[in-house]
């Protein structure tokens, strides 16, 4: 009886009106799916939306109250710095902070040295502290070097053992030179500097985190990670970004793998990265429960509905039965037409319809025959390569010329071959093909296509629509393929060498200068800092008078590969002529530049070149600069650098200088303006 029952069922879906039933109930949940992928995709945006315009607000408002507070914690040490007398004795410094306990509000500690990096007065007094050597750490070698106030990179405590960072202001004398300085010193693990961090909520997971711009973490929920490097970095190309002096927001993965919402700002006074994180599952909670609730409220009304539409459907397709029957005995012969008693105009229009079709069918068939073998012909016989496709966008023909091209078989599948266009233009050719096909209207592309032997064609193509003279059908889309490749190589041939140098393959004076322009618009625009090496050889005309110039050629190529291969994939290296080289170093702090100069000299001190049993090298004399506030235009920076480059040299060659604007420079600059 089971079966029975079953079997009968299946029946039921076999009919009409079973199938409409189906039809109807498959389109209701393919209805309800589409709203709820609506509502789905719609809230999603406007969820994201929403939480993107929070944690943008967030992020450069927690920002704007660190860069405020960095800059008045300089402040209060630059006031302290002015009431103290520079040749005080380390006693009378001591009671002098004795005596401004208002700046433990701002940190934990205050301490002096003198200038040749030795603690001579700290307070409150910390054992072991006074008579530290910081001569050798980073933030005294920036401190002395740019003699500007400095956030140093946080470290362990000698003293305290606890992790650090110093906000530190230089001393100078009446004539200008560095005479010590005055730190602040911040703990990591205290409250103060990111007490505001340790208050921020974003619901159950979302948090906030600081880091400075090398990849050290300072402030992050888990205490653990503080003062370690940025786990995972690779990971996260936001943050990548981030770190090298980028502002926005986007969607990254977590160290734990997770996706996120992230939001990032820059606290530039620090050199710091401060980001909001926001889980996606956490931002997508609400969403997830709204559509669990309209899902189950349509389920609902769609059981409902089926009895109804089980009687309206009866209803409707009575009059198909006896539309049925007389197409059953055109088909057998024993009518010529057929005639309906129905007043509804749909069925009739078919009946009509299907006694004309009939008429036209074997009269439209032979001249599409006709037509298509004329077609055949012309394209089997053109050296030209071509295709013809139907409007389902699949190719039915292609004629010899082009199967040549291509280097594929008249029987190979079109999925198949499809594979051989390169990644990079598939979709685009793919989506202006649907798009021809959609609307009948030209398809013209060039794109890169992968022969079985690896070699990469460029190929241009132009396909239109074929129409009949009679009736205004349509046969399809026709093709014209043309190997454009020598074309194609010769124009990015040009292109490459009109901005690059051809003994090294690095810029030349044109494209470096393009590229600095455009870094300095940059520049001027969001203030995104950027530095600027040049240098020259040191050494370098012995090679070529005693070695030959093919030597000194030698020695060019193998400086421009170590230079490539030292600095970041986003610096331009350029070779400006005869000996003389510069790189620009976009989104680069000063320090980060100097460090790379450092590598650089180093890097090329270790190259030889060797003819006739004598073995030659070079060093180099490198000037340091960044762009600056003060500069009218890319000349002033290439100025600095040049000048410093000239100053490495005079101090001996095989040394790195910077340069940066000084008060004096600006002051000469108004005076000039």
């Amino acid at each position: 009886m089971r079966l029975a029952r079953l079997v009968n069922k299946l029946a039921v879906l076999r009919s009409l009106k079973g199938r409409l039933l189906l039809g109807l109930s498959c389109a209701l949940l393919l209805l309800a799916a589409l709203v709820l992928g609506m509502a789905w995709q719609v809230g999603k945006t406007m969820l994201h939306e929403a939480n993107m315009a929070h944690l943008r607000y967030e992020t450069q408002l927690l920002a704007d109250e660190m860069t405020q507070q960095i800059e008045q914690r300089f402040q209060a040490l630059e006031r302290l710095n002015q009431s103290l007398d520079i040749h005080e004795d380390p006693d009378a410094l001591e009671a002098t902070l004795s005596q401004n306990d208002a700046l433990l509000a701002w940190f934990e500690g205050v301490v002096i040295a003198d200038n040749q990096g030795r603690i001579i007065a700290d307070w409150p007094r910390v054992e072991g502290r006074q008579g530290l050597e910081t001569s050798a750490l980073e933030y005294f070698k920036m401190l002395r070097g740019t003699r500007q106030p400095y956030v140093s990179e946080p470290f362990v405590g000698r003293a305290s053992k606890m992790p650090l960072v110093v906000v530190g202001v230089p001393r100078k004398t009446a004539d200008g030179e560095f005479d010590g300085f005055i730190g602040g010193v911040v703990s990591l693990d205290a409250g103060g500097l990111f007490g505001r961090l340790a208050k921020v909520r974003l619901g159950e997971d979302g948090f906030a985190s600081v880091a400075t711009s090398t990849g050290i973490i300072l402030h992050h929920p888990n205490r653990a990670l503080i003062n370690s490097p940025i786990p995972n970095l690779s990971g996260n190309p936001l943050l990548e970004l981030a770190l090298d002096g980028w502002q926005g927001h986007g969607v990254g993965n977590l160290i734990d793998g997770r996706l996120s919402l992230q939001s990032y700002a820059q606290i530039w006074p620090a050199s710091w990265v401060v980001g909001f994180f926001l889980p996606i599952e956490q931002a997508h909670q609400p969403l997830v429960d709204f559509i669990k609730k309209l899902w189950w409220i349509w389920a609902a009304l769609a059981l409902l509905m089926m009895p109804f539409l089980w009687w309206l459907l009866a209803r409707i397709l009575t009059p198909l039965k006896q539309l049925e029957r007389q197409i059953g005995e055109v088909g057998r012969g024993r009518r010529d037409h057929v005639r309906l008693a129905t007043t509804m105009q749909e069925l009739q229009q078919v009946a009509t319809t299907f006694n004309r079709v009939e008429d036209e069918r074997q009269q439209l068939v032979g001249n599409l025959q006709e037509r298509e073998a004329f077609l055949d012909s012309v394209l089997s016989a053109s050296p030209q390569g071509m295709f013809v496709a139907n409007f389902g966008g699949v190719i039915t023909y292609m004629n010899p010329a082009l199967l040549e091209i291509l280097g594929i078989s008249p029987n190979t599948p079109m999925q198949v071959w499809m594979q051989q266009i390169h990644p990079d233009d598939l979709d685009g050719a793919g989506d202006m093909w649907r798009h021809s096909l959609k609307s009948g209207s030209d398809f013209v592309r060039q794109l890169r296509f992968i022969r079985n032997d690896n070699e990469t064609l460029w190929l241009d193509i132009h396909a239109r629509v074929v129409m009949l003279s009679q009736g205004g059908h349509s046969l399809g889309l026709v093709g014209v393929v043309k190997d454009i490749t020598e074309r194609r190589e010769q124009e990015a041939l040009q292109r490459w060498e009109a901005e690059h140098d051809p003994l090294t393959g690095l810029l030349n004076r044109r494209g470096f200068e393009r590229r600095l322009e455009e870094a300095f618009a940059d520049f001027q625009k969001t203030s995104t800092p950027s530095a600027l090496l040049m240098f020259d050889l040191d050494h370098f005309k012995p090679i070529n008078d005693e070695g030959g110039h093919a030597l000194g050629d030698e020695m060019l190529r193998r400086i421009a590969q170590v230079v490539a291969w030292e600095v970041r994939r986003s610096d331009h290296v350029a070779r400006q002529g005869g000996d003389e080289f510069a790189v620009l170093l976009p989104s680069c702090t000063i320090g980060q530049a100097e460090r790379i100069a450092e590598a650089l000299r180093q890097s090329v001190s270790e190259i030889t070149v060797n003819q006739e049993g004598r073995e030659y090298t070079v060093t180099l004399s490198i000037g340091v600069t960044r762009f600056d506030e003060s500069d009218d235009s890319v000349d002033d920076a290439l100025a600095r650098a040049d000048a410093a480059s000239y100053e490495a040299k005079g101090l001996g060659r095989d040394s790195v200088v910077l340069r940066v604007p000084t008060e004096q420079d600006l002051g000469a600059l108004f005076d000039k303006h």
